[in-house]
């Protein structure tokens, strides 16, 4: 079976970059086949890695309340179109989410989604998802049991706090959850102890211990607005340095 790694946080936190960050580290480690699925409603992860995405899952639900082809099952029709919509790169396979259910929510093309997922799952060493904070997609997507959480929060109090609520949501979803850390991104340096102390206070009353701070960074910045993958940054880059080392401490 894959391990499963999550990432959650507020929006305008930094889980894509830091997903991206990872996809990078695991590739580069020889840590393959992965899985990434962003489950981010506005779907971007795909820019960060240079790559295009041609179907969601979300239109694909919409498809399922249709007729479906002849001599054909739903199960049979999503996972067909599922891995249509998979994107294959090296290293990694990426799947999007796409836009949620609207009204009226169609829960049986979640159960087709979690079957599929099931039969997918055993291709890859690894499953990473971007999700968004609710993290209501690891429960349609069948994720019940979490190898790694990283919990995202920018550098101000109410991030933190947010990031505390978060983490706490996996037990009323009845997710299990093996490991887990706080990643606080664009920490100014250096950062001051105001918020060094609240980073502390958070971690003290719960049981999301720190993984690290990540640095602002010019490069991430340039890179974005070039259109350039985040999977081109030279190592020696601060925030890519830094991001190994704590990805090195939580899988490891």
């Amino acid at each position: 079976m894959p391990k499963i790694i999550a990432l959650a946080g507020k929006g305008g936190v930094g889980k894509t970059t830091i997903s991206a960050l990872l996809i990078k580290y695991l590739t580069e480690k020889g840590l393959t086949p992965i899985l990434a699925v962003d489950a981010d409603a506005n779907t971007n992860l795909n820019e960060l890695l240079g790559l295009k995405i041609d179907t969601t899952i979300g239109q694909i639900r919409k498809e399922l309340k249709g007729e479906m082809p002849p001599n054909m099952t739903r199960d049979q029709y999503m996972e067909m179109k599922v891995h249509q919509a998979l994107v294959e790169a090296t290293g990694f396979d990426l799947m999007a989410m796409g836009q949620p259910d609207g009204p009226g929510c169609y829960c049986a093309a979640n159960q087709h989604l979690a079957m599929t997922m099931d039969h997918l799952a055993g291709n890859y060493k690894y499953i990473l998802v971007d999700n968004e904070a609710g993290m209501e997609h690891l429960s349609r997507m069948n994720l019940r049991d979490i190898d790694y959480l990283i919990v995202v929060s920018d550098p101000s109090a109410r991030g933190i706090m947010t990031a505390k609520r978060i983490a706490e949501l996996t037990g009323p979803l009845g997710i299990r959850i093996k490991k887990k850390c706080l990643i606080v991104n664009r920490v100014p340096e250096p950062a001051s102890e105001e918020m060094l102390a609240k980073i502390d206070e958070a971690v003290q009353s719960t049981d999301l211990p720190l993984g690290g701070l990540l640095p602002a960074s010019n490069e991430l910045v340039a890179q974005e607005i070039t259109g350039k993958s985040y999977l081109q940054l030279d190592a020696e880059v601060l925030v890519v340095h830094k991001a190994f080392a704590i990805f090195d401490a939580l899988l490891n």
